[in-house]
């Protein structure tokens, strides 16, 4: 199945190289994409407990979906997770 992901925090490609890193290394979720204009993550998986691996991976990098909390470790959480992936592109 195919699905987007709104979430919060995504600021620049190096959110984006982190939550596509991290997401694409999860068993069963697979073709991951990062829209960062849209802040939207699309991605294949093959059953729900896959897709809620996914928010609970994107919610602890600090990119919890659109419509959760999002707190201030959270945001800092963004922050690391940016400038990992801007070290490591």
């Amino acid at each position: 199945m195919k699905t987007s992901l709104a979430i919060q925090n995504l600021k620049c490609g190096g959110c984006a190289h982190t939550i596509s890193t991290k997401i694409s290394a999860l068993t069963g979720v697979e073709e991951v994409e990062v829209d960062v204009e849209k802040a939207l993550v699309h991605f294949n998986y093959t059953n729900d407990d896959e897709r809620v691996l996914v928010i609970n991976t994107l919610h602890q990098l600090g990119y919890p979906i659109v419509g959760a909390k999002n707190t201030v470790v959270s945001k800092a959480a963004s922050f690391v997770s940016c400038a990992i992936g801007k070290i490591s592109k």
